[in-house]
């Protein structure tokens, strides 16, 4: 069994490097006729244009992010090497911040924590619930494990009709307004393509309940911005709790910032710290694969961009 040849770029970075040792590859460089390509830099998509064309016969590239689009948007999918992607492999610490914006929602932390004085008693309990989540795949298993104790019904909304563990029902994406009609919490864990670009725009959002609170850990061109800053002043719904916005970063003074019934965080869903082990354990994994020829863990399908 030959060992894949693999490079790092574009720059080195140590937990890389171990993790395709670690996996049985050998590190090579660049102008060492690599057969395959670990790609840590998510933005730099004309630099991994640039690596591909002086190594246009590799057979695989690992890609750092689970979300695609701009490599997608560039051109350079293909069905000619084996992509993977990160897909999965955050979803643990993505769903678990889903869960925990949804929760801060319904108490009304963001305005306890400001408060300079008792006020009203106020809150909601997630408790035998209904929940929808968009997107049926780590993050929302991860997501509906995690709900579990909470007995919510809950309702995953995806491109195919496979049955999602933990879910109640499963609805094609034609029947997306139908799962937004009475949920309490609807959570966007779908990966962004020209077809969910704009998937929760002003019907979507004047279909759910005036209960029922947006949790948005996906990518913020999901939603149309205006119609969110919209919905949540005629408060047409509770609230909105966005860890992805249109424009990120949000500027400051943008409208969102002065609803209080709006929660921003800076996409910090997954942080560094989280993510360089987990990635190290995909590249170690995949590297392994590769060797051995199995099936490769977060493989991307060209044909849909994710």
């Amino acid at each position: 069994m030959t060992p894949p040849r693999v490079a790092v770029g574009p720059f080195p970075s140590e937990f890389a490097t171990d993790a395709v040792r670690d996996g049985g590859g050998e590190v090579v460089d660049l102008g060492d006729r690599p057969d395959s390509l670990v790609w840590l830099d998510p933005g730099d998509v004309d630099g991994l244009a640039a690596w591909l064309a002086e190594v246009p016969d590799a057979r695989w590239v690992q890609l750092p992010f689970a979300g695609v689009e701009r490599v997608a948007a560039a051109g350079l999918l293909d069905d000619e090497r084996i992509w993977t992607c990160a897909k999965g492999a955050y979803a643990e610490p993505v769903a678990e911040h889903a869960l925990a914006l949804a929760l801060a929602g319904l108490r009304h932390l963001p305005t306890r924590v400001t408060a300079t004085s008792w006020g009203v008693p106020a809150g909601t309990s997630l408790y035998d619930r209904k929940v929808t989540i968009l997107g049926g795949g780590g993050i929302a298993t991860s997501l509906l494990e995690q709900l579990a104790p909470f007995r919510v019904e809950a309702t995953v909304v995806r491109r195919t009709p496979e049955a999602v563990p933990g879910a109640a029902h499963v609805l094609p994406v034609d029947q997306l307004h139908d799962a937004l009609v009475d949920p309490l919490v609807v959570v966007l864990a779908l990966a962004l393509t020209p077809e969910t670009t704009g998937i929760i725009g002003a019907p979507e959002l004047a279909a759910m309940p005036e209960s029922a609170w947006l949790v948005n850990v996906a990518r913020g061109r999901h939603v149309d911005t205006a119609a969110l800053v919209d919905a949540l002043g005629s408060g047409s719904i509770a609230g909105a709790a966005l860890d992805v916005t249109d424009p990120e970063p949000l500027p400051d003074g943008h409208p969102l910032w002065g609803l209080e019934n709006c929660i921003v965080t800076p996409h910090t869903a997954d942080t560094i710290e989280m993510v360089l082990p987990l990635l190290a354990e995909r590249i170690r994994s995949n590297v392994r694969r590769l060797a051995e020829g199995g099936p490769m863990v977060g493989r991307v399908d060209a044909s849909v961009g994710y």
